[in-house]
């Protein structure tokens, strides 16, 4: 039953609350989409990619703590990395390697965020923001994804998160939804009565909060009814060909987002966490399940969106990456670089990308850190001006900051 206290409730998640915003009605995309993937806890890059062949590398961690050349799980061989040394991949990610061989990712290895920040928030802030330091924050407003769209002549094109709330890089755009998972359909809380009573509650009206009702409403009802037969059952999904998502947060993620850009509702910017990579303790299966869960995942994304994989952009990072030498309770803790994943049409794809720092105790950041060689920054600008095709964004995005070339995109 709907009573007047459910009714309020309602009204305020989707007024006030960022899991609900404002959705603009669908155009044709004028250009590619962007996705991205965000870690969270920040990934240990080192047992992810690795060489492991380095001295330094085995000296300062155990065995069950690094990637390994043999064995009974010997890490995987990856082509074209930094000149004299073996780099190779975590075992469990074999259906990321499979990408990699076939030229569709790039590494940007030793990647991340100037500032030597160890806070989760802190550096997630700094890199959705697409700012350098805490103190930018009063003087930029919105998340970088946000001013993208902004740059680009699109400030009121949606963008979708997978997830139940909305990250800081879409921050002021007004024109967001998230859902977490759209199997069940898409609806406000309260159902049908809910909905109902809303639009009557916001038909009339031309102040912001009415017609950020409206929009709202037009949002769900958009996507809803995407997602239902003839007959008012949700359909399930069915992705191309034989491919199958883990019912992981990453796999229902990554899943969703692909059902949404099959849908062609011209929305060019999507969002997807992952949560779980704060491997202070007992990290090698731990971070065994997380690489596996994250390449499969993104394995069965590539496969279902073949055929739109010339409008995919794909960009996977972690807010920083973790300590070369591991803890006492078979962990790592907070360290400086990491690792960058772009899936783009246009890329150098089979290549370790970026200028390896090396470690050597001399050449970590505070002798204990991988140091960082790419601002991420220069990652994402390089994406904005070639498979992007909006060559003018960069600098809106990152204002008072000059990107460095990569050169992962071709030119």
């Amino acid at each position: 039953m709907l009573t007047r206290r459910n009714l309020l409730t309602t009204t305020a998640a989707l007024s006030l609350t960022p899991s609900v915003r404002a959705f603009a009605a669908p155009t044709p995309s004028p250009g590619p989409v962007l996705v991205t993937v965000f870690l969270r806890g920040g990934m240990d890059s080192l047992g992810v990619v690795a060489p492991v062949d380095d001295p330094n590398y085995i000296a300062d961690r155990p065995p069950e703590m690094r990637l390994l050349a043999d064995g009974d799980k010997p890490a995987l061989r990856l082509d074209n990395g930094p000149a004299k040394l073996d780099f190779r991949l975590h075992p469990e990610m074999g259906a990321l390697r499979d990408l990699y061989q076939s030229d569709r990712i790039a590494l940007i290895h030793a990647s991340g965020i100037a500032n030597g920040t160890r806070s989760h928030f802190g550096a997630q802030e700094l890199i959705e923001r697409g700012i350098g330091a805490p103190d930018e924050t009063g003087r930029v407003s919105g998340g970088w994804m946000a001013r993208w769209l902004a740059a680009t002549g699109e400030a009121k094109r949606a963008a979708f998160v997978a997830g139940n709330g909305v990250p800081e890089e879409l921050a002021m755009h007004t024109d967001t939804i998230a859902a977490g998972d759209l199997r069940g359909g898409m609806s406000v809380p309260g159902g049908k009565q809910a909905h109902t009573v809303l639009s009557h509650l916001y038909r009339d009206g031309t102040g912001a909060f009415e017609q950020a009702g409206r929009r709202t409403l037009q949002g769900i009802d958009l996507i809803d009814g995407h997602l239902r037969a003839p007959d008012g059952k949700v359909m399930s999904y069915q992705p191309t060909g034989k491919v199958s998502y883990e019912e992981t947060e990453i796999g229902r993620g990554l899943m969703t987002v692909a059902r949404v850009i099959r849908m062609d509702l011209g929305i060019r910017a999507f969002a997807v966490d992952m949560g779980g990579w704060d491997t202070h303790e007992n990290q090698p299966g731990r971070l065994a399940s997380l690489a596996g869960q994250l390449s499969r995942a993104l394995g069965a994304f590539h496969e279902d969106l073949q055929a739109q994989l010339g409008n995919v952009v794909l960009v996977v990072m972690s807010e920083f990456g973790r300590r070369l030498r591991s803890n006492k309770s078979n962990g790592t803790d907070h360290g400086h670089a990491g690792l960058t994943i772009v899936s783009a049409p246009k890329i150098v794809g089979g290549r370790i990308h970026g200028t390896w720092p090396g470690l050597a105790s001399d050449q970590l950041d505070n002798a204990v850190d991988l140091a960082m060689t790419t601002d991420i920054r220069s990652i994402l600008a390089e994406l904005m001006a070639g498979p992007l095709g909006t060559p003018g964004a960069a600098a809106a995005c990152f204002p008072n900051f000059t990107p460095k070339k990569v050169g992962f995109v071709r030119a």
